[in-house]
């Protein structure tokens, strides 16, 4: 059984261009999660999924310098092209992330596809994110090719296109979801990069933490954001887009 994480990632973002090749100690935002997600003891493959635009030219670059596989296809159909990716790379159980959190945590993600797997007889999509109580940014969904499949078959609106997983934890009629909770609800965090401030946040953590700790954890980062809760107001102020609110390819990674 082929279990791979598909990393959506391409230049294009309305609030922050570029976000997910922007350097902190050298190196680029993405290579940090590439670091992090290859830790996950349940991942055997890692695909970074694309899109055609020339403007991801320097994505498919990263890859190439770092031989890592990668897949391109439509930006604003997101859910086409983790499908196809999916097939491609003949994917069993896909682990869905996104290029917008480069401080993943591999425990959380090990912790949700471990969920999927010893369970998955009784789900058909299994995640940390339709009940939230991890922070924002360790988002991680688990699902067979065949759930993906069934969305790619049954979706039609270009809003569940563009959210490659919004169709299947919004018909709970027709999927068995399954959600991974955390100890404490840590919900209240925010580690994704959508905005300049964001960026700001993650810089602090990863210039603190990764010179010494270049393996650090969940627990790591919410131990120094409680010696520095001045950190905690950079981006409190942050609103997550709504994805029923997002206008076409805004919000698509």
């Amino acid at each position: 059984m082929n279990v791979a994480a598909i990393i959506q990632a391409r230049m294009g973002s309305t609030r922050l261009p570029g976000k997910v090749l922007k350097k902190i100690l050298g190196k680029p935002l993405l290579e940090y999660q590439m670091e992090r997600v290859s830790r996950a003891q349940t991942i055997h493959d890692i695909v970074i999924a694309t899109t055609i635009k020339e403007s991801d030219d320097p994505i498919v670059q990263f890859c190439q310098q770092l031989s890592i596989p990668y897949y391109r296809g439509s930006e604003e159909d997101v859910l086409s092209r983790y499908y196809e990716a999916a097939t491609q790379f003949h994917v069993d159980v896909i682990v869905r992330l996104t290029s917008d959190c480069p401080i993943i945590d591999p425990n959380v993600i090990d912790k949700v596809v471990e969920h999927y797997l010893e369970n998955k007889d009784q789900y058909d999509y299994v995640s940390n994110v339709v009940t939230r109580t991890y922070p924002r940014g360790l988002d991680t969904e688990v699902m067979p090719y065949q759930t993906l499949k069934r969305a790619h078959e049954e979706a039609k609106d270009l809003s569940w296109r563009e959210h490659v997983t919004a169709y299947i934890y919004s018909h709970p009629d027709r999927f068995r979801l399954g959600n991974v909770f955390n100890e404490k609800d840590e919900s209240q965090h925010r580690w994704t990069v959508d905005t300049e401030e964001d960026f700001l946040l993650i810089r602090n953590i990863l210039e603190t933490l990764y010179p010494v700790n270049q393996s650090f954890t969940l627990g790591d980062v919410i131990h120094i954001l409680r010696d520095r809760p001045e950190w905690l107001e950079i981006n409190a102020h942050i609103e997550q887009k709504n994805y029923r609110l997002c206008t076409r390819g805004e919000c698509c990674i």
